[in-house]
Protein backbone atom coordinates (compact mmCIF):
# COMPACT_ATOMS: atom_id res chain seq x y z
CA UNK A 1 0.00 0.00 0.00
CA UNK A 2 1.45 3.52 -0.75
CA UNK A 3 1.66 5.98 2.14
CA UNK A 4 0.28 9.40 0.78
CA UNK A 5 0.63 11.07 3.91
CA UNK A 6 2.72 14.66 3.87
CA UNK A 7 5.89 14.27 4.82
CA UNK A 8 6.63 17.01 7.44
CA UNK A 9 7.61 19.92 5.20
CA UNK A 10 7.89 23.97 5.84
CA UNK A 11 4.22 24.84 5.40
CA UNK A 12 5.02 28.44 3.67
CA UNK A 13 3.66 28.45 -0.09
CA UNK A 14 4.73 32.15 -0.51
CA UNK A 15 1.33 34.22 -0.03
CA UNK A 16 0.38 36.18 2.88
CA UNK A 17 -2.89 35.30 4.43
CA UNK A 18 -4.67 35.18 7.73
CA UNK A 19 -7.53 33.19 9.75
CA UNK A 20 -9.58 34.92 11.65
CA UNK A 21 -11.51 33.01 14.43
CA UNK A 22 -15.44 32.31 14.27
CA UNK A 23 -17.76 34.10 16.24
CA UNK A 24 -15.92 37.36 15.12
CA UNK A 25 -18.05 38.72 12.35
CA UNK A 26 -16.41 41.25 9.67
CA UNK A 27 -19.61 43.55 10.56
CA UNK A 28 -18.59 43.80 14.14
CA UNK A 29 -15.53 45.42 12.95
CA UNK A 30 -14.43 48.99 12.19
CA UNK A 31 -12.50 49.26 9.15
CA UNK A 32 -8.50 49.07 9.86
CA UNK A 33 -9.31 48.25 13.34
CA UNK A 34 -7.07 46.08 15.66
CA UNK A 35 -8.19 43.61 18.00
CA UNK A 36 -6.31 40.99 20.11
CA UNK A 37 -7.79 37.98 21.86
CA UNK A 38 -6.30 34.78 22.97
CA UNK A 39 -5.89 32.29 20.45
CA UNK A 40 -6.91 28.37 21.71
CA UNK A 41 -4.18 26.32 21.74
CA UNK A 42 -4.01 22.61 19.55
CA UNK A 43 -5.01 21.03 22.83
CA UNK A 44 -8.34 22.83 23.50
CA UNK A 45 -11.23 20.60 23.18
CA UNK A 46 -14.67 21.87 21.44
CA UNK A 47 -16.99 20.82 23.67
CA UNK A 48 -20.32 18.65 22.01
CA UNK A 49 -22.75 20.92 23.67
CA UNK A 50 -21.65 24.19 21.91
CA UNK A 51 -19.40 26.28 20.31
CA UNK A 52 -15.88 27.84 20.96
CA UNK A 53 -15.41 30.97 22.11
CA UNK A 54 -14.08 33.48 19.14
CA UNK A 55 -10.28 33.65 18.82
CA UNK A 56 -7.76 35.50 17.24
CA UNK A 57 -8.49 37.87 15.10
CA UNK A 58 -6.59 39.12 12.35
CA UNK A 59 -3.60 37.74 13.03
CA UNK A 60 -1.68 36.58 10.79
CA UNK A 61 -0.66 32.95 9.90
CA UNK A 62 1.00 30.80 6.96
CA UNK A 63 -0.61 28.71 4.25
CA UNK A 64 -1.07 24.96 3.91
CA UNK A 65 0.13 22.74 1.69
CA UNK A 66 -2.88 21.49 -0.48
CA UNK A 67 -1.97 17.94 -0.07
CA UNK A 68 -1.15 15.39 -2.78
CA UNK A 69 -4.88 14.88 -3.61
CA UNK A 70 -6.09 18.02 -5.48
CA UNK A 71 -8.49 17.99 -8.50
CA UNK A 72 -8.50 20.49 -11.52
CA UNK A 73 -12.11 21.77 -12.41
CA UNK A 74 -14.31 20.82 -9.79
CA UNK A 75 -18.36 21.56 -9.33
CA UNK A 76 -19.86 24.23 -8.30
CA UNK A 77 -22.20 23.07 -5.46
CA UNK A 78 -23.36 23.60 -2.13
CA UNK A 79 -24.03 19.92 -1.16
CA UNK A 80 -20.71 17.77 -2.10
CA UNK A 81 -21.74 14.94 -0.48
CA UNK A 82 -23.08 12.80 -3.04
CA UNK A 83 -24.15 8.86 -1.80
CA UNK A 84 -21.07 8.82 0.37
CA UNK A 85 -21.74 7.37 4.46
CA UNK A 86 -20.75 9.54 6.69
CA UNK A 87 -22.83 12.31 9.88
CA UNK A 88 -24.09 15.08 8.63
CA UNK A 89 -21.09 18.00 8.34
CA UNK A 90 -22.16 21.39 7.83
CA UNK A 91 -19.17 23.88 6.87
CA UNK A 92 -19.72 27.83 6.84
CA UNK A 93 -16.92 29.73 5.95
CA UNK A 94 -16.72 33.89 6.16
CA UNK A 95 -13.79 35.37 3.96
CA UNK A 96 -12.42 38.51 4.78
CA UNK A 97 -9.84 40.74 3.55
CA UNK A 98 -6.87 40.52 5.82
CA UNK A 99 -6.45 44.33 5.68
CA UNK A 100 -9.88 45.63 6.26
CA UNK A 101 -11.34 42.70 7.49
CA UNK A 102 -14.40 43.69 4.76
CA UNK A 103 -16.00 40.67 3.39
CA UNK A 104 -15.13 39.30 0.41
CA UNK A 105 -17.90 38.92 -2.24
CA UNK A 106 -18.15 36.15 -4.95
CA UNK A 107 -14.89 34.24 -4.18
CA UNK A 108 -14.87 30.72 -4.68
CA UNK A 109 -14.38 28.64 -1.85
CA UNK A 110 -13.45 25.18 -2.65
CA UNK A 111 -12.61 22.28 -0.41
CA UNK A 112 -11.84 18.37 -0.82
CA UNK A 113 -11.50 15.92 2.07
CA UNK A 114 -11.58 12.33 2.69
CA UNK A 115 -14.13 9.76 2.77
CA UNK A 116 -15.37 7.92 6.30
CA UNK A 117 -12.38 5.58 4.93
CA UNK A 118 -9.66 7.45 4.60
CA UNK A 119 -10.33 7.70 0.67
CA UNK A 120 -10.11 10.47 -1.45
CA UNK A 121 -12.42 10.60 -4.88
CA UNK A 122 -9.71 10.64 -7.56
CA UNK A 123 -7.38 8.39 -5.71
CA UNK A 124 -9.26 5.47 -4.35
CA UNK A 125 -7.12 2.62 -2.84
CA UNK A 126 -4.19 4.72 -1.37
CA UNK A 127 -5.90 3.80 2.15
CA UNK A 128 -6.17 0.37 1.47
CA UNK A 129 -9.70 -0.04 0.50
CA UNK A 130 -11.59 -0.84 -2.46
CA UNK A 131 -14.52 1.51 -3.56
CA UNK A 132 -16.20 3.40 -6.34
CA UNK A 133 -14.52 5.98 -7.65
CA UNK A 134 -16.06 8.48 -9.54
CA UNK A 135 -13.50 11.49 -8.95
CA UNK A 136 -16.02 14.38 -7.48
CA UNK A 137 -17.56 12.98 -4.35
CA UNK A 138 -16.70 14.92 -1.13
CA UNK A 139 -15.60 17.94 -3.68
CA UNK A 140 -16.44 21.38 -5.11
CA UNK A 141 -16.66 24.75 -3.74
CA UNK A 142 -19.70 27.83 -3.86
CA UNK A 143 -19.00 31.69 -4.24
CA UNK A 144 -19.54 33.48 -1.17
CA UNK A 145 -22.50 36.12 -0.61
CA UNK A 146 -22.52 39.72 -0.43
CA UNK A 147 -21.37 39.24 3.33
CA UNK A 148 -18.51 37.13 2.33
CA UNK A 149 -20.57 33.67 3.15
CA UNK A 150 -19.93 30.24 1.75
CA UNK A 151 -22.30 27.21 3.15
CA UNK A 152 -21.45 23.42 2.39
CA UNK A 153 -22.92 20.06 3.34
CA UNK A 154 -21.11 17.16 3.26
CA UNK A 155 -20.12 14.15 6.08
CA UNK A 156 -17.79 14.98 8.61
CA UNK A 157 -14.21 13.24 7.40
CA UNK A 158 -12.32 10.19 7.78
CA UNK A 159 -8.75 9.72 8.16
CA UNK A 160 -5.87 8.18 6.43
CA UNK A 161 -2.58 6.96 7.76
CA UNK A 162 0.13 9.60 9.15
CA UNK A 163 -2.65 12.57 8.78
CA UNK A 164 -5.20 13.85 11.54
CA UNK A 165 -8.77 14.39 10.17
CA UNK A 166 -8.38 17.76 7.83
CA UNK A 167 -10.66 19.46 5.52
CA UNK A 168 -8.65 21.35 1.91
CA UNK A 169 -9.37 24.80 1.16
CA UNK A 170 -8.67 26.92 -1.60
CA UNK A 171 -10.37 30.44 -1.91
CA UNK A 172 -9.85 31.92 -5.49
CA UNK A 173 -11.79 35.07 -7.23
CA UNK A 174 -12.17 35.63 -10.32
CA UNK A 175 -13.21 32.33 -11.71
CA UNK A 176 -15.53 31.31 -14.68
CA UNK A 177 -18.24 29.45 -14.22
CA UNK A 178 -18.42 26.15 -16.65
CA UNK A 179 -21.82 25.26 -18.67
CA UNK A 180 -21.27 21.53 -17.23
CA UNK A 181 -21.58 22.87 -13.90
CA UNK A 182 -17.73 23.11 -13.11
CA UNK A 183 -14.96 26.65 -12.71
CA UNK A 184 -12.03 27.93 -14.51
CA UNK A 185 -9.58 30.44 -14.19
CA UNK A 186 -9.70 33.26 -12.43
CA UNK A 187 -6.88 33.76 -9.09
CA UNK A 188 -6.27 31.68 -6.37
CA UNK A 189 -5.81 34.01 -3.44
CA UNK A 190 -5.31 30.92 -0.12
CA UNK A 191 -4.55 27.35 0.40
CA UNK A 192 -4.67 26.18 3.30
CA UNK A 193 -6.49 23.41 5.93
CA UNK A 194 -9.03 22.87 8.02
CA UNK A 195 -8.78 21.12 11.12
CA UNK A 196 -11.20 19.36 13.87
CA UNK A 197 -11.53 19.59 17.72
CA UNK A 198 -9.70 15.92 19.25
CA UNK A 199 -12.41 15.36 21.74
CA UNK A 200 -15.09 15.93 18.60
CA UNK A 201 -13.27 13.57 16.42
CA UNK A 202 -12.37 11.06 19.04
CA UNK A 203 -16.31 10.61 19.81
CA UNK A 204 -16.91 10.49 16.24
CA UNK A 205 -14.68 7.65 15.36
CA UNK A 206 -16.30 5.84 18.15
CA UNK A 207 -19.46 5.56 16.25
CA UNK A 208 -20.69 3.58 13.06
CA UNK A 209 -19.94 3.96 10.41
CA UNK A 210 -16.40 5.45 11.20
CA UNK A 211 -15.39 2.53 13.47
CA UNK A 212 -15.10 0.30 10.21
CA UNK A 213 -11.86 2.29 9.22
CA UNK A 214 -9.47 0.12 11.23
CA UNK A 215 -6.32 2.61 9.87
CA UNK A 216 -4.43 3.73 12.87
CA UNK A 217 -5.43 7.58 13.63
CA UNK A 218 -3.30 10.15 14.33
CA UNK A 219 -4.76 13.39 16.70
CA UNK A 220 -4.34 16.43 15.66
CA UNK A 221 -1.36 17.19 18.34
CA UNK A 222 0.57 14.11 16.33
CA UNK A 223 0.19 15.48 13.03
CA UNK A 224 2.96 16.70 10.58
CA UNK A 225 1.18 19.41 9.30
CA UNK A 226 -0.86 21.09 11.83
CA UNK A 227 1.13 23.54 13.57
CA UNK A 228 -0.93 23.78 17.08
CA UNK A 229 -2.51 27.38 16.23
CA UNK A 230 -6.11 27.11 17.32
CA UNK A 231 -8.20 29.37 15.02
CA UNK A 232 -5.29 30.84 13.54
CA UNK A 233 -4.20 27.88 11.81
CA UNK A 234 -7.57 26.52 10.65
CA UNK A 235 -9.10 24.88 13.86
CA UNK A 236 -13.15 25.16 13.45
CA UNK A 237 -15.40 26.00 15.75
CA UNK A 238 -17.70 23.01 16.44
CA UNK A 239 -21.12 22.93 17.42
CA UNK A 240 -23.53 19.45 17.53
CA UNK A 241 -26.66 19.36 15.35
CA UNK A 242 -28.05 17.29 17.82
CA UNK A 243 -27.43 14.75 21.43
CA UNK A 244 -24.84 12.61 19.93
CA UNK A 245 -22.58 12.90 17.94
CA UNK A 246 -24.65 10.67 15.10
CA UNK A 247 -26.14 13.67 14.68
CA UNK A 248 -23.86 15.83 13.51
CA UNK A 249 -21.83 18.70 13.53
CA UNK A 250 -21.69 22.51 12.29
CA UNK A 251 -18.36 23.66 11.81
CA UNK A 252 -17.27 27.57 11.04
CA UNK A 253 -14.62 29.39 10.83
CA UNK A 254 -13.78 33.43 9.55
CA UNK A 255 -10.68 32.72 6.94
CA UNK A 256 -8.50 35.94 6.32
CA UNK A 257 -7.13 36.58 2.99
CA UNK A 258 -4.63 38.65 1.09
CA UNK A 259 -6.82 40.12 -1.92
CA UNK A 260 -4.91 43.05 -3.43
Amino acid sequence: MTDTSEPPQPTTVGRRSVLIAAGATAAALSVGATVTLEAPTADMDTENTGPVAAAAVCTLTREMTEGPYYLDGQFVRSNIRENKTGIPFQLTLTVVDDDTCAPLNNALVEIWHADVLGEYSGFVGENGHNEPDNGTFLRGGVLTDSSGIARINTVYPGWYRGRCVHIHLKVHVNVRLTPDGSFTGGRELFTGQLYFAESVTRAVAAIAPYRSNTVPRTTLTQDSIYDGGGAASGLLTLTSLGSSPSAGYAGTLTVGVESS
